[in-house]
């Protein structure tokens, strides 16, 4: 998600991302956040190929380093041997986050900021529980999202009860690309054709548009069905070998 201003780049948001963005998050196809608070297979002997020629990382402090040699994500767990690689986004897909108090808030995440202590006020997206119990069971989950792990980690212990992200990914392992946190999948260490990226900024998959799943951004319906209606297709799609096929024919249908 984009990332706004008023105190610092600690969330992801959607939309465009200023140069002082904490994150990029989506500039979505059904609508835009415009940022309100965005300141906040088989166990294999070969190497999976990682992409060296992507754009350079960005780190929390803005500084610059070289792409990292080794994948992002540890050797696939026994119990996930020849499971599809979900990478799932935070922010505007599985939940709202707001420095607003809000009355029906699902969390309160003290934050710390320059000193500071913040509380930041968490919705979850109707029908998350159900949703990522079930993907949990299906596939191997990555949370993959362009804010900072002082809030993105607490906020991924309350909401995913079930165990379902065998990893998490936050803003220091996107690329920095055209103003933009990327998800280079390329570097996660898993072959492309079992990978997928949920997630509702097309500028967060902007290198493997191929391998995405789009979902509107959510802020506060709380009539959304959106999570339990993709539900049945992940359910087929667990099941293929190959995830381009299937994903293409979607986008056709969609």
């Amino acid at each position: 998600a984009t990332a706004s201003v008023s105190r610092g780049t600690l969330i992801s948001h959607d939309d465009r991302v200023p140069a002082h963005a904490v994150s990029l998050k989506k500039p979505c196809n059904r609508g835009f956040f415009q940022s309100l608070f965005c300141y906040l297979c088989h166990k294999e002997t070969k190497q999976i190929p990682i992409n060296n020629n992507a754009p350079l990382l960005v780190e929390e402090n803005r500084t610059i380093s070289k792409v990292p040699a080794k994948p992002l994500l540890p050797q696939i767990k026994s119990k996930d041997t020849g499971k599809i690689c979900v990478v799932i986004d935070l922010d505007e897909t599985l939940v709202h986050s707001s420095f607003k108090p809000l009355n029906n808030a699902d969390f309160i995440i003290p934050v710390e900021i320059d000193g500071t202590v913040h509380q930041v006020y968490v919705l979850k997206r109707p029908h998350v529980d159900e949703y990522l119990r079930r993907m949990g069971e299906l596939f191997e989950c990555v949370l993959f999202t362009a804010s900072l792990s002082k809030y993105a980690d607490p906020v991924s212990d309350l909401l995913d009860k079930w165990g379902a992200f065998r990893h998490r990914l936050f803003r220091e392992s996107c690329v920095f690309h055209r103003g933009n946190y990327v998800k280079d999948l390329s570097r996660l260490g898993r072959y492309l054709n079992k990978v997928i990226i949920v997630d509702n900024s097309p500028a967060s998959y902007l290198f493997h548009y191929d391998n995405a799943v789009p979902v509107a951004s959510w802020f506060d319906d709380m009539a959304d069905t959106e999570l339990l209606d993709l539900i049945p297709f992940f359910e087929r799609l667990s099941k293929v070998d190959d995830v381009y096929d299937t994903l293409k024919q979607q986008r056709t249908a969609s």
